[in-house]
């Protein structure tokens, strides 16, 4: 079966750990089946290969988390960037066209779009598998997988069926409700709208040339940033005069905040943590080389980073989103394609960062403008090229690299560096690219 993973996300709710960079499907709060933790990302991406071996994956994404993507999943990871957000129909539609023009996908064949930060079974994407097939039988232009409600929600929009049988026709749409409503819907056989659907790839590209001017994928990409900011819900699904649900009773959970996550993360305390006999219901995650210790605590979320601390109780945790917005930091810890890169102090002419470097990864080649860098090398083994001369570094060796000066690093093996940046202006954009045959 043919999945595109909606991956987006501002980084608010799971703060200090998300940021606009690191969303919360990127950290890893829970464990595989060898006990190792994973992010979101990677559990959904296991569990549909544990489903479907030969599942044809694409994440659909911005920019900002096409380096995270690749850490986490590996380099042969199908992506398709967003060169901006513009919401999830021109995502979908960009992703739909990626499809058929890049990986050759057939118009009769099905797509199932998810949301990728779900908390799920197998059993989940079992249903999913159903859901693709549903959408190769045809009977309807769109197939969409409701949610069997556990209780009559205000947080979610609703689905009502035709009818309570498996698979039924729709009979329309309601948007998120207040309790009193939403158990009326619930004896109407209401169902929660979780953003799941599928469809023959070949409707979803004929929808697109029907709403947007363009010739094929490159020509969308490239015109991207002029498209119309609008949801797939307002283009496509409330204008679908065919459209059936298919329900799905297993257990589903968003975890969009602390408290939903809390239920479901693997461990009560994750880092350097310790919790005495009087707490309670409480999560501690911490990612500071340093120890928090919490004493009668109760009902509480703990999480510490080096953007910042929250102290909150659990239930309060969810409407932490305006009080957020109103902290401004840069991200202290990305993931890229090759490693981490961990801000460790920050001063008015230079910043100290940590790298890690996995075997067998290297940076781009590039330089910088208005800053130079000293590297030390505190672990590992590696190759440096500077302006097309190499050399092999080991532990304690230290480079400096002058602004203008094209660079670049390979691990050999597993490698930590402390990188001092200096300079008048240090800055995330002062980065020109080149090829490595440009030497």
């Amino acid at each position: 079966m043919n999945i595109i993973l909606l991956s987006g996300g501002s980084g608010k709710r799971l703060w200090p750990l998300s940021n606009d960079i690191r969303s919360k499907q990127f950290i890893k709060l829970f464990k595989n089946e060898k006990g190792e933790y994973e992010s979101m990302v990677q559990r959904v991406y296991r569990q549909i290969t544990k489903v479907d071996h030969e599942a044809k994956v694409t994440i659909a994404t911005s920019k900002s988390q096409v380096s995270a993507i690749k850490n986490q999943l590996g380099d042969n990871v199908s992506v398709c960037e967003e060169p901006c957000r513009r919401d999830t129909f021109p995502a979908i539609a960009l992703a739909a066209n990626y499809l058929h023009d890049v990986l050759g996908v057939k118009d009769s064949e099905p797509v199932v779009v998810c949301p990728v930060d779900p908390y799920v079974e197998d059993t989940y994407y079992e249903a999913v598998k159903q859901l693709a097939e549903l959408a190769q039988a045809g009977n309807a232009g769109l197939t969409l997988m409701g949610i069997e409600p556990t209780y009559p929600s205000e947080k979610y929009g609703y689905i009502i069926p035709e009818d309570g049988n498996n698979v039924s026709a729709v009979k329309e749409f309601k948007e998120k409700p207040d309790t009193e409503t939403a158990k009326k819907y619930l004896a109407q056989n209401a169902l929660w709208n979780a953003g799941i659907f599928a469809f023959k790839l070949g409707y979803l590209i004929d929808k697109a040339h029907s709403m947007i001017d363009y010739k094929n994928y490159q020509d969308m990409f490239n015109r991207y940033d002029q498209m119309t900011k609008i949801s797939f819900d307002y283009a496509v699904v409330e204008k679908e005069p065919s459209i059936q649900v298919f329900r799905y009773s297993g257990d589903w959970k968003d975890v969009g905040t602390w408290n939903m996550m809390a239920e479901v993360m693997a461990d009560k305390a994750k880092g350097k943590a310790v919790m005495d006999e009087t707490c309670e219901n409480t999560n501690v995650v911490n990612e500071l080389n340093i120890p928090i210790l919490c004493m009668g605590c109760k009902n509480m979320i703990i999480a510490a980073s080096g953007d910042g601390i929250i102290i909150s109780d659990k239930e309060r945790s969810g409407y932490m989103k305006p009080y957020v917005e109103q902290i401004e930091t840069n991200p202290s810890f990305i993931e890229k394609s090759w490693g981490t890169y961990s801000v460790r102090e920050l001063s008015h002419n230079a910043m100290t960062v940590h790298l890690h470097i996995n075997k067998g990864k290297k940076m781009s080649y590039h330089m910088h403008n208005n800053r130079d860098e000293v590297w030390t090398i505190i672990s590992g083994e590696g190759k440096v090229l500077i302006d097309g001369n190499g050399k092999n570094v080991n532990i304690g060796d230290t480079i400096r690299i002058m602004s203008g000066s094209k660079h670049y690093i390979e691990a050999l093996t597993d490698m930590d560096i402390i990188e001092i940046q200096i300079g008048n202006e240090i800055n995330v954009n002062d980065k020109v690219k080149f090829p490595l045959d440009d030497m």
